[in-house]
């Protein structure tokens, strides 16, 4: 009788262990893919970053007059490689994004500029880029969504505080990416 009481126990302890385990396994895995998805988003602005000096390169020939919106590309592009954390990251790319609108909507005054081959190659990656960076910011909140919620339900949330696990941050869009910008700027 002792022994089947000492087996229930054992059996007991057995699969409440591999029942902690498997928590465990899942919490890792949530907490990984969101490390991943960002690690996606490094990778496209990355590719962004890696452009644009191409891109302002071609637009300071052609655009002698325009220095002003040139340097809001460059500081913004200092300013998202500089950028740590989400938050600080995606309101420094929001800006990133507005500046690329607003040398955009300037190119609308240089035809010249705009029938260039690789001024129309350059933007049309950089557009490519963009809507990739927002599918990807898509996911990414997706994969926080998940591992946030993983963290806050029963047992999960005992074994997460346990091992300090915190929650993610969601990628927000900043306010000056909500606001439309103008399609093309009036020549003065």
């Amino acid at each position: 009788m002792v022994w089947l009481v000492v087996i229930g126990v054992m059996v007991i302890i057995a699969g409440a262990g591999f029942y902690l385990v498997q928590v465990y396994n899942g919490l890792v895995f949530v907490k990984q893919n969101v490390q991943k998805t960002w690690m996606n988003i490094d990778v496209l602005l990355k590719q962004r970053h890696d452009e644009l000096p191409k891109l302002l390169d071609l637009c300071n020939a052609y655009m002698k007059f325009e220095q002003e919106t040139l340097q809001k590309v460059i500081q913004a592009r200092a300013s998202a490689i500089q950028a740590q954390g989400v938050s600080e990251r995606a309101r420094s790319e929001g800006g990133l994004s507005q500046a690329l609108g607003g040398l955009f909507a300037v190119a609308e005054r240089y035809p010249e500029l705009k029938a260039h081959g690789t001024f129309q190659t350059l933007q049309t990656r950089v557009s490519q880029l963009e809507n990739q960076i927002a599918d990807r910011r898509e996911f990414y909140n997706e994969s926080v969504n998940i591992y946030n919620i993983r963290l806050g339900t029963i047992p999960d949330t005992f074994v997460a505080s346990w091992l300090g696990y915190q929650p993610a941050e969601y990628y927000h869009v900043p306010d000056t990416d909500k606001a439309d910008l103008p399609l093309r700027l009036q020549t003065p």
